[in-house]
């Protein structure tokens, strides 16, 4: 089988062989987010109020970065509704668990469950999706970066992982503000605002240094956690017309125990495919995946996805390879040539440099 299909195309065919438990909401999850809220709270605390070293600052640190993402893992759970049906309900706490990350329900809602999950590696309509070299030639800021060693380049964005969601969800909301009804607005910008205005009374109350370890180094911490799932999720699969999740998404392999600290967020092929299922079940569809479509399903482990990450550019030259303008090299996508164990170039077909016309860098 070698065209795309949908996602509902897979879904109705794997459906059947799932219990029907698997399509009702799972509360007790809550419960996994209640601890980590407890550690975020105690650890800020402790910082904040005793006059430890600098040493277990640091220490205190390293645990609340860890917490800040796996509570955005469960805030993602929580608003596809898979946790609390409620609407009310499903905002509140899924708002709690992505305020120590800073990003409102409301605008994650409009820009990952409503476009990133409908068009997904839409070169046009995804806004995760990474931009065609017809979109470099328009973009100044890019290009320098381009011009860097590709070691070094492979570096760089390793570390920008650091900053990588924070960054991103900053750009969503000047994306999609406008696109809230007017009476909507008020309640999107106080969900930005008042999470960064808590974060800052918080460096106002505590001083600079503590703060640097009661938020700043968790939030770096917790970018880059969730960063290494959002990274592998897509950007080594190609660009795609349908909306297939088996063509576009990937799913990596952990040690059990991260899977259970990370509320399985491993699994985004069965997360595209059953976006409204508790991730506790997803271990059950991806062995229906497997069974069924061994020669289409993506998966590696997290460590080799990043290596893949590391060694690839991340601009299209068409919707099947990604390409470095600068050294004129293309390397394919999973599906279309890439060998994570293996990563080699090819002659980039569809440009040689950044000189070439955007129109001719589309073909294909």
């Amino acid at each position: 089988m070698k065209e795309l299909q949908s996602f509902g195309w897979y879904a109705a065919r794997v459906a059947p062989h799932l219990p029907k438990k698997a399509f009702n909401p799972a509360p007790e999850r809550l419960w996994g987010g209640l601890a980590y809220l407890i550690v975020v709270i105690a650890g800020i605390l402790t910082i904040s109020l005793t006059d430890f070293n600098i040493w277990i600052n640091l220490a205190i640190a390293i645990v609340l970065g860890p917490s800040f993402a796996a509570m955005g893992f469960l805030g993602h759970e929580i608003l596809h509704g898979t946790v609390v049906r409620k609407a009310w309900l499903r905002e509140l706490t899924g708002g709690i668990a992505f305020f120590p990350l800073s990003t409102g329900p409301k605008l994650w809602v409009k820009w990952h469950n409503m476009t990133h999950h409908r068009h997904t590696q839409d070169e046009e309509k995804d806004p995760d999706a990474w931009p065609t070299i017809e979109e470099f030639s328009k973009a100044k800021i890019l290009k320098p970066f381009y011009r860097l060693p590709a070691s070094l380049r492979g570096f760089l964005g390793m570390a920008f992982l650091a900053i990588t969601f924070t960054f991103h969800s900053s750009r969503m909301f000047k994306r999609f503000i406008t696109e809230f009804k007017p009476e909507k607005r008020a309640s999107v910008w106080f969900q930005l605002l008042f999470p960064w205005a808590t974060w800052i009374g918080l460096l106002l109350l505590i001083g600079p240094l503590k703060w640097t370890f009661a938020f700043l180094l968790p939030l770096l911490i917790g970018n880059f956690i969730v960063m290494a799932y959002i990274a592998t999720n897509h950007r080594l699969n190609p660009l795609v017309p349908v909306n297939d999740p088996l063509a576009n998404s990937l799913t990596v392999t952990l040690p059990k125990w991260v899977d259970v600290l990370h509320f399985n967020f491993s699994y985004h092929t069965e997360h595209h495919l059953f976006p409204g299922m508790s991730s506790k079940y997803y271990p059950l569809v991806k062995a229906e995946l497997k069974k069924r479509w061994p020669e289409r399903y993506h998966e590696m482990p997290m460590l080799q996805a990043l290596a893949a990450l590391y060694k690839t550019p991340r601009l299209y030259s068409n919707k099947t390879e990604l390409v470095d303008p600068g050294a004129g090299i293309a390397y394919g996508t999973l599906g279309h040539g890439l060998n994570p164990a293996s990563i080699k170039p090819k002659e980039a077909d569809a440009v040689s440099s950044t000189e070439k016309k955007p129109k001719d860098s589309m073909n294909g």
